[in-house]
């Protein structure tokens, strides 16, 4: 098992694609107007812990459910497909929760809006084409990617405006239909 910066810088944009942390703006600067403060530590603390708990143990099970790990691929590879057209069309294919209930730092924040079904679902997928050293790197830098974003989404929100959010949202979700289409490929 051996660093790969070539692997890590991958799996970093892999994820950074699919968590769309700065497609999620208009959602957490929503929740901060609601609520009044968004908690970025908590947030990316929880968010990190799932990733790396699916990532170790998504594996096992999906052996209880008799799945092998290019078949649940070939199925994140559909998923993060339909991401992307939802990112380019602008359509909502799958519907997220808003709705929290006093949480506002785990739900709906940390899950499902960073380590949802379409992250959880890449990180497997990552694990079929990439050494798990290099995934956790891509994780790393996503927290702190993410951890910044969340500290700075007021700032954020008054120099992007909406139609720079929009544009990152496209280009993003461009990028996704060919990962998609690369790890269908790959895995099939």
């Amino acid at each position: 098992m051996e660093l790969n910066f070539k692997e890590v810088i991958s799996v970093t944009l892999i994820l950074f694609s699919v968590i769309d942390i700065v497609g999620s703006l208009p959602v957490i600067i929503d929740l901060r107007q609601k609520v009044g403060k968004i908690e970025s530590e908590k947030a990316t603390l929880a968010s990190g812990l799932l990733m790396l708990l699916f990532l170790f143990l998504g594996e096992s099970i999906l052996k209880l459910f008799g799945v092998d790990v290019s078949s649940f691929a070939v199925a994140g590879a559909l998923i993060i497909f339909l991401i992307g057209l939802e990112m380019i069309l602008g359509r909502t294919i799958f519907k997220a929760e808003v709705s929290t209930g006093g949480a506002t730092h785990i739900v709906p924040i940390a899950f499902p809006l960073i380590a949802g079904a379409g992250t959880l679902t890449t990180l497997l997928s990552l694990k079929a084409e990439y050494q798990t050293i290099n995934i956790i790197g891509g994780i790393l830098i996503n927290l702190a990617l993410i951890y910044i974003v969340l500290r700075a989404s007021e700032w954020l929100e008054t120099r992007i405006g909406p139609g720079g959010l929009n544009v990152l949202r496209k280009i993003f979700g461009i990028i996704l239909l060919a990962i998609a289409i690369k790890l269908f490929k790959s895995n099939f």
